[in-house]
């Protein structure tokens, strides 16, 4: 029987339907920005950060959580002795920062949310230096300030072996031109930046195989990767703040951008307005999720519907700005590769890969 994300406990109906009725209670205090000298930027809601408009400028608010990637390190730890939290930790600044900077605001400064069910969590001192220098290595990647946090001991609420990490951001969009406002045209190039593996998302699905596999985490994953399971889901994210950063220096417009997340390559078509996305170049499915989807097994559309599947970041550009867009990925460290276009049909909003003989509509995103 091939696994699926709901039979990890994961239902993005469920979870999409609460977010958007959480957006509609949030747009009725929009009204009091306007005692503080700021209003809200229409077309804010419902993208992955939350906008503040002042007059010469934009701050951006992102909260985030890592999910439970920690879990995956807690187990590999106890089977390896090796402590994973370095990883982790940039992994959790990551995922806030990522998020930010799809607007156009680079990072100013981050704050920690560790939770734990029992301050006992913190006698394991390699592990909580780990934790600290992989954050910190983390805010120095975005280029943001680690500003503070906060540590609460929820016994009863959360198990007294594990700890729930998350995040908070705040950035800046200055001048305002610079703002990301999903200006996509029919036409326009769509830039791939690959991941580093499964990165945040889908670490649900990651550890209900690993308890399927006799040897767990410590399977080797194979297809010419040398690596266990458990190190390949552990490899730490990739952080897109110096590819958005040195777009803006280099005065290139990028009309949109997606950190494919939650829902996989369906994210790809989080702009509200209604496009066809067409990737004409996937690259071969990584390792990773080759093995995957072998020892499940997990069927083509379900991996694709909730791993990013090797592509972290997609930018949506002009098509003559594309060269120069992947030249700035590719100055900053980024693998980066021209993988489709943007079509217009009507009123239909889709994501399409031909070759992969995949069709996602857009009734299978609803995040607003």
């Amino acid at each position: 029987m091939s696994l699926s994300y709901e039979q990890a406990g994961v239902r993005y109906d469920q979870l999409d339907a609460f977010k958007r009725a959480c957006q509609r209670a949030a747009r009725t205090t929009a009204g009091l920005l306007g005692s503080h000298g700021y209003a809200e930027p229409a077309s804010t809601r419902g993208e992955s950060a939350y906008l503040i408009e002042a007059a010469d400028h934009y701050l951006a608010q992102v909260e985030e959580g890592l999910g439970t990637k920690n879990l995956v390190a807690d187990a590999v730890q106890v089977a390896t002795g090796r402590t994973w939290y370095r990883e982790v930790a940039i992994d959790t600044v990551a995922t806030i920062v990522n998020d930010l900077v799809t607007c156009g605001a680079l990072p100013i400064s981050v704050a920690m949310h560790a939770a734990v069910g029992d301050s006992g969590w913190f006698a394991d001192r390699a592990r909580c230096e780990a934790l600290v220098e992989g954050f910190a290595e983390g805010c120095r990647q975005a280029g943001a300030v680690w500003g503070g946090g906060e540590t609460p001991t929820l016994g009863g609420i959360i198990d007294p072996a594990a700890i729930v990490l998350a995040g908070s951001a705040i950035g800046r969009i200055a001048p305002k031109n610079l703002r990301i406002t999903g200006d996509v045209r029919e036409g326009d190039a769509i830039i791939f930046l690959a991941s580093s593996g499964v990165q945040t998302n889908g670490l649900s699905l990651c550890r209900k195989l690993a308890g399927r596999l006799p040897q767990g985490y410590q399977t080797p994953i194979g297809h010419g990767d040398p690596r266990t399971f458990g190190d390949a889901l552990l490899a730490p994210s990739v952080i897109y703040v110096a590819f958005v950063r040195e777009c803006q220096r280099r005065g290139l417009k990028l009309n949109y951008v997606a950190h494919v997340t939650g829902h996989g390559w369906r994210k790809l078509m989080r702009l509200e307005e209604p496009f066809v996305y067409e990737i004409t170049a996937p690259r071969p499915v990584p390792a990773l999720f080759r093995f995957m989807m072998e020892a499940g097994p997990i069927d083509r559309r379900e991996a694709f519907a909730t791993f990013n599947m090797g592509v972290g970041f997609a930018a949506y550009v002009s098509p003559e700005l594309a060269p120069a867009v992947m030249e700035a990925a590719r100055v900053t460290g980024y693998d980066a590769w021209l993988a489709g276009k943007v079509r217009r049909e009507g009123t239909r909003k889709a994501v399409v890969v031909p070759s992969l003989d995949l069709v996602f509509e857009g009734d299978t995103l609803q995040v607003r």
